[in-house]
């Protein structure tokens, strides 16, 4: 009985895998059949079909060109949106913990966050140019506000009970920190870190569309400029895939640094 047991439960993994990844894959399947259909014999310029999107894919992004494009892209988002984390992590937490500090900051947080960091990209680039700099630094102006909002979300929502606890025990300054304060703001923070990497992609797109020799957001406007459309569309495409790809390595991280957190949530659930 002891050895069927383990049995069961890897066939048990393997079958929510499964379920997982049907559900996963389901709706984009309706979405790409249903975009299929509706532009199959398209005559619009501006709408090519799908088959002819998919078909001039591979003559577009080549190795080459995803080396000289794709890459630079990547490595911008990656420098901008761990610079945002760290700010808004660091900042957030001394924010979050002292109520003067919070009083004095807040108003001058909510005037800036209601800045769109779009609008931000002329004045950035006087003081930060036209290179990988100012591109970086856009990125991180945009992530960092969701990532800083919810840590001091997070920290404020600290236990009182948890908080005396270690109090009591004598855990304070660095070890306070690492092992009371940002475990519990964890779930807030990596909420925030989700809501950050979507807005960072946006804004790498839009950093590349400003003075830029290279990056995903150059190629589809360099397509559209010489009327390449269904060139466009697949760096379109190439950029969904990439948001697709990113949040799925996302979400196993999450996973990973969160398991506490899911296990807690999943034995509350089955739990009468």
């Amino acid at each position: 009985m002891n050895g069927a047991s383990p049995v069961r439960s890897a066939h048990g993994a393997a079958r929510r895998a499964l379920v997982r990844l049907v559900y996963a894959l389901a709706l984009p399947a309706v979405l790409v059949a249903v975009w299929w259909l509706a532009s199959d014999g398209s005559a619009n310029v501006y709408w090519p079909p799908l088959r002819t999107i998919l078909r001039t894919f591979p003559d577009v992004w080549t190795a080459e060109r995803l080396r000289g494009d794709v890459r630079p892209s990547l490595l911008r988002l990656l420098g901008g949106y761990t610079a945002a984390a760290l700010a808004g992590v660091a900042l957030g937490t001394v924010i979050g913990s002292y109520r003067r500090v919070r009083a004095v900051c807040e108003p001058v947080l909510e005037f800036l966050r209601a800045v769109p960091p779009p609008v931000l990209v002329p004045v950035i680039m006087l003081f930060a140019g036209i290179g990988d700099t100012m591109k970086v630094v856009v990125i991180a102006s945009g992530c960092v506000w969701p990532v800083l909002l919810n840590t001091v979300e997070g920290v404020r929502a600290l236990d009182p009970v948890m908080a005396e606890t270690a109090r009591s025990y004598g855990i304070t300054g660095v070890s306070r920190l690492r092992a009371v304060v940002l475990p519990s703001a964890g779930p807030q923070i990596f909420a925030g870190l989700r809501q950050a990497l979507s807005i960072g992609i946006i804004l790498m797109v839009v950093s590349e569309m400003f003075a830029a020799s290279n990056g995903l957001g150059f190629a589809i406007v360099q397509f559209q400029r010489g009327f390449a459309v269904p060139d466009m569309w697949t760096g379109i495409l190439v950029l969904g895939l990439l948001g697709f790809v990113l949040s799925v390595l996302f979400r196993v991280v999450e996973r990973r640094v969160l398991g506490w957190y899911h296990g807690l949530r999943a034995s509350t659930r089955r739990s009468p």
